[in-house]
């Protein structure tokens, strides 16, 4: 008796020791699946020149319709420093607001940075409508973290 209980408890730790890792492993495969047909894409704008702006959203657009549309895709737009000018509401060039328009109704998200913001005296509210504020203060930081995530980082 105390034999056949020893070999049952034997069995049911190696089926469970067996099993365990396995479902585990199928676990962490389908996470990894299920987001592995969308190209993830950072694009970093950084600078005062309204046409490497422009150029950047024109980028940004061609790149969605390349990838076969706003659900192939996640796009990440990060704007810190200088370029923040560009996109104030009293100022902004009609072109790069319509162009930024265009990506965002295609779904790309674009971020503002925190410490930019606060810098220049600009809140959210003084910038063309679609900003967000960058998940972390800290453009840089924002973009070194997306890179970590897989994310492809693309500076026009």
């Amino acid at each position: 008796m105390l034999i056949q209980a020893v070999q049952r408890f034997r069995f049911l730790a190696l089926t469970l020791g067996l099993l365990v890792p396995g479902v585990f492993l199928f676990a962490l495969l389908g996470l990894a699946l299920a987001d592995s047909g969308k190209m993830k894409v950072l694009y970093h704008v950084d600078g005062d020149d309204v046409n490497v702006a422009k150029y950047a959203m024109a980028l940004i657009n061609k790149h969605i319709e390349a990838e076969g549309g706003p659900d192939k895709i996640d796009v990440v737009l990060v704007v810190h420093g200088p370029a923040l000018k560009l996109f104030e509401k009293e100022t902004v060039d009609p072109v790069l607001r319509d162009k930024l328009k265009v990506i965002i109704d295609k779904g790309a998200q674009a971020e503002m940075c925190q410490v930019s913001m606060k810098l220049f005296g600009t809140p959210l509210e003084k910038l063309v409508a679609g900003f967000q504020p960058t998940a972390h203060p800290v453009a840089v930081k924002r973009i070194a973290d997306l890179q970590k995530e897989g994310y492809v980082y693309i500076k026009p």
